[in-house]
């Protein structure tokens, strides 16, 4: 196995071939964020705390990565906190929370971080519709007195649906001008996850209207356990980790010098190419897509059918009757990776949450596959990934007696129970 002139794309000798369909859940690093960050892995090793010369150029590597990333993001460098990745840096956000009564409203396909943090409060859980997306009205109709926190993503990892960031500030904005008026004390913050979507789309702070940001390098071919929360200056953000005072007081512990300017490195990258990678992404996307509903019209694909409110590279695609961990396998074997979800609901084995929340029945859920292509990914790796995976979804049809082809029709999901019920039947006697 080697990489490619592009360090990620991998083939596999003689005529066999890998294709990875799972950029969602990591990323490889991109050559210049390798680059970027050798010297700091080797030569300048030194501590940044310490007094002497070769510590404090390791200092200001850290602070340059620093005000790189609040330059793209259009903030200033001392409302950055640099921290071990995006999970870390949501508990941070939800540290804000002062009062003993503090609630919270989130929505119902948030990330397990959020959605365990935001349960630990008094919260509010907000349904979405059945393309995922977060209704700002049902945001306003949500918020209490005592509502000091709303946590909303900016895109879903899952079905890549892109939350309307800007309207929920509105709505935030609104509320906090009545609290103003009314001489009420109680702050109120808007948080975003934009992890997923800082490969795809703006993350500009002010643009958003937000008042905290959640992002991370491994989503964006950065180093993985990097990532970073941005607060606005009305924030007062409050340790989860106690120490030497680092990070301004807020995240003690060594920083991680390379991986902050791996960070910085993979966002400038992003940042500068992020219109030329949504359009080639969404173009594979849609082919992928078309050669799956083709192949198999009884499939379904969730997310927005708006281009728009989708990220480009995510294709979410259910094979009802079927059974994706099978799928996978079977996948696996011909050199195809993809996943099923978000890869922490995966590494459990548990039914997506996302799914659950959007409506959908479990005989979809069960057969669910999320496919994300990436920056590497070319057109032969779409049409290879495609051939092999409507190959798999035959082989599992014919076994159990489950047909996804025909004419598409709103009884195909009845005929699906139906006949997975009988060859289950089946099954079972023939035991």
């Amino acid at each position: 196995m080697a990489a490619g002139s592009d360090g990620a794309t991998v083939r596999l000798a003689g005529d066999a071939r890998e294709v990875y369909l799972d950029y969602a859940a990591a990323t490889p690093m991109d050559p210049a964020v390798i680059d970027a960050m050798a010297p700091y892995l080797a030569d300048c090793f030194y501590n940044p705390s310490a007094p002497y010369a070769p510590a404090r150029r390791a200092r200001a590597a850290v602070e340059d990565a620093r005000a790189t990333l609040a330059r793209i993001i259009g903030a200033r460098p001392d409302c950055v906190v640099l921290t071990a990745g995006a999970t870390e840096a949501n508990n941070l956000a939800f540290a804000t929370l002062a009062s003993p009564d503090a609630h919270v409203v989130t929505d119902a396909i948030e990330h397990d971080s959020v959605l365990a943090c935001a349960q630990v409060h008094p919260c509010t859980v907000v349904g979405v519709a059945p393309d995922g997306r977060v209704d700002p009205d049902e945001i306003r109709r949500t918020l209490r007195p005592e509502t000091e926190l709303v946590s909303v993503e900016l895109a879903n990892g899952e079905i890549g649906t892109v939350q309307p960031i800007r309207e929920i500030a509105a709505v935030v904005a609104a509320e906090r001008a009545r609290r103003l008026e009314a001489g009420e004390r109680r702050p109120l913050y808007l948080h975003t996850d934009a992890s997923q979507a800082a490969g795809a789309l703006s993350v500009n702070v002010s643009s958003l209207g937000c008042d905290l940001m959640t992002l991370s390098a491994a989503k964006i071919y950065g180093p993985k356990q990097v990532g970073l929360l941005w607060a606005s200056n009305d924030v007062r953000l409050r340790p989860l980790v106690l120490g030497g005072g680092q990070e301004a007081g807020v995240r003690s512990g060594t920083e991680n010098v390379a991986g902050a300017v791996g960070f910085a490195r993979a966002l400038e990258l992003a940042d500068a190419h992020r219109a030329a990678n949504a359009r080639q992404l969404r173009t594979l996307r849609d082919d992928l897509a078309r050669r799956l509903t083709r192949a198999f019209p009884r499939a379904v694909v969730s997310g927005p059918r708006n281009p728009k409110r989708r990220l480009p590279g995510l294709l979410h695609i259910s094979f009802p009757g079927l059974d994706a961990r099978r799928l996978v396998i079977a996948l696996e074997r011909r050199g195809v990776y993809v996943g099923t979800g978000s890869a922490c609901a995966a590494s459990r084995m548990t039914e997506s949450h996302v799914l659950a929340a959007v409506g959908a029945p479990h005989e979809v859920a069960q057969g669910s596959l999320r496919l994300t292509l990436g920056t590497p990914t070319t057109s032969e790796d779409v049409a290879y990934a495609a051939e092999q995976i409507i190959d798999v979804v035959r082989g599992e049809c014919a076994r159990l007696c489950i047909s996804l082809e025909g004419a598409d029709s709103r009884a195909a999901l009845d005929d699906v129970r139906r006949q997975s019920a009988q060859s289950t039947t089946e099954e079972a006697a023939d035991e």
